[in-house]
């Protein structure tokens, strides 16, 4: 038979997977489902049950079910995969929208819908905002300050309410299912939020035991290794640098294993090595399928780092583009031309191209745009020869991430 995908809130990854005899070859999608009974507080006797039941067609899992817990996972597990009120084929195949429909749908971790905010003083912070994210990237949020970043991540996370508009992370509504929707979330705020007389080894433990984990040594060691914590796990929080208490609140965002991590101005006010460590771990976390949405001011991390761009301005979605095909339409190259003899100006016969000259005369740089105009270049080395002027070296630049933004935002201003 076939089972189609894992749990789409838990995992987000839309598969076939081939079933054997009951049984799945390899354990990675039998460990997912222990995974999702343990979130739903199912024994682990229970969660064998489950699978077993799972590979058959859904209509025969729901009528093997016993029990509240297993019946409402079945149920979740078959909404996930787009089967919903639907029985089974008897051919050993469960039936469901059509692939690629599944795939779209689970690729989709967050949705956000018409998301509106104004505050009691009339200011709107957010208009009409929507916007996916897919599950396993790195989203980068720009924005001036007072664009409206840290609300849309605020109502995201639950800290603030949406005047209208609606929200879903993993399939689950922010309002009406808030609990499974934020146990999937992690949110590294700008301001230090910690209380300043517990260690560091409390701080993290609690802020698991919050989202009703079970404690896990092991793992909140590693955590704190990798953000080299792990020698003031004793510390009290007020002992720690400001650079330690930055990697303090990575760790409180991380110790309930989240599948979305949200990092809202994470290197703001750091030094060079912390913000080097944050990216390598950023790096692997996206490695391990962690979905990770960060506003930044530093336009170069965003270059470097996401794999998609958003850009907010005053409550306004002005664009959401791959980080490649953004830079592709909006970015605009440069020409520059080493002259073998300084001009006093641009002469008339070249009036028509967009050239710059150097203050002392030996640099001639043509801008154009990278799509199209490409011709340009050749027609504008033929009127250079037509008016004798020689040039003994040339190179190209495009232009930075940083230059595309700013000319957006001015634009949506």
């Amino acid at each position: 038979g076939m089972l189609i995908g894992q749990a789409g809130g838990f995992t987000g990854a839309a598969q076939r997977i081939p079933v054997r005899g009951g049984r799945r070859i390899g354990g990675g999608l039998r460990q997912s489902c222990a995974q999702v009974c343990g979130r739903l507080g199912l024994s682990p006797e229970t969660a064998d049950n489950v699978w077993e039941s799972a590979a058959q067609p859904v209509e025969n899992c729901r009528r093997a079910a016993s029990g509240k817990g297993t019946a409402r996972l079945l149920k979740f597990w078959a909404a996930t995969a787009g089967l919903s009120g639907q029985g089974g084929t008897g051919d050993g195949h469960c039936p469901g929208s059509p692939g690629s429909a599944i795939v779209a749908a689970m690729q989709t971790i967050i949705a956000v819908a018409g998301l509106c905010k104004t505050y009691a003083s009339g200011f709107q912070a957010l208009r009409s905002v929507s916007l996916d994210i897919r599950h396993g990237e790195i989203f980068a949020l720009l924005g001036p300050n007072g664009a409206g970043k840290t609300t849309l991540i605020s109502i995201i996370c639950g800290i603030v309410r949406a005047s209208s508009g609606n929200v879903r992370v993993g399939g689950h509504d922010i309002v009406a299912d808030y609990r499974a929707a934020r146990s999937m979330i992690g949110l590294v705020p700008q301001e230090l939020t910690t209380d300043a007389f517990e260690s560091v080894w409390t701080t993290v433990s609690f802020s698991r035991g919050l989202f009703g984990k079970r404690a896990n040594p092991q793992y909140l060691e590693k955590l704190l290794r990798d953000l080299s914590l792990w020698d003031r796990k004793d510390s009290r929080i007020r002992t720690l640098s400001g650079g330690m208490k930055r990697r303090l609140l990575i760790a409180k965002a991380l110790s309930h294993e989240p599948q979305i991590l949200f990092l809202d101005e994470p290197t703001a006010g750091v030094d060079v090595n912390l913000r080097r460590d944050m990216w390598q771990l950023v790096r692997a976390l996206k490695a391990t399928g962690v979905t990770i949405i960060l506003t930044t001011h530093y336009i170069d991390e965003a270059e470097e780092m996401a794999d998609r761009i958003g850009v907010i301005s005053k409550g306004e979605l002005i664009l959401v583009e791959e980080k490649a095909e953004l830079m592709r339409k909006l970015g605009r190259k440069q020409l520059t031309l080493q002259l073998q003899q300084p001009l006093q100006q641009i002469p008339p016969a070249l009036a028509a191209y967009r050239l710059d000259l150097s203050r002392d005369g030996s640099e001639l740089t043509y801008t154009y745009d990278t799509q199209g105009e490409r011709s340009g270049i050749l027609a504008l080395l033929e009127e250079l020869s037509a008016a004798g002027i020689a040039f003994r070296d040339l190179h190209t630049t495009q232009s930075s991430l940083e230059e595309i933004f700013v000319s957006l935002v001015k634009e949506g201003q």
